[in-house]
């Protein structure tokens, strides 16, 4: 990593915690637990304020059910303590593909490599 990814690291919240976050934390933050993704979830000494700090990209969707309800004081206990039951309908956590090539397309959409042929509909052709 050179000098120019150190300082972009230091000052960008979307390259992981700033200076600012890291020293709070530092100060005030005593470590509650760490997800399965590596990041890692803090709160005050006095539990009013909660964060999490990313391994990797700042996604909000990287952060798993069980953590967002204990972040947004949904429950008290955090899941390393009082871990949510699991349903068997339930899918391990995917990334947000949204914007990427591997986004959803549905049949017929430009978007795919070749779209759906239509037999219902004809253009318009003026006379």
């Amino acid at each position: 990593m050179g000098v120019i990814d150190s300082v972009l690291k230091l000052v960008t919240w979307w390259n992981n915690e700033t200076v600012g976050t890291r020293l709070f934390t530092a100060r005030n933050g005593q470590k509650v637990g760490e997800d399965e993704q590596g990041n890692v979830f803090y709160q005050s000494r006095d539990g009013k304020r909660r964060w999490v700090i990313y391994d990797g990209e700042v996604e909000a969707s990287r952060v798993s059910p069980d953590w967002h309800g204990w972040l947004h004081h949904t429950y008290d206990t955090p899941p390393t303590e009082a871990p949510l039951p699991k349903k068997s309908w339930q899918k391990p956590h995917s990334a947000n593909l949204t914007g990427t090539p591997f986004a959803y397309a549905p049949s017929g959409s430009l978007r795919r490599a070749q779209p759906a042929e239509r037999r219902d509909y004809e253009a318009w052709q003026p006379e």
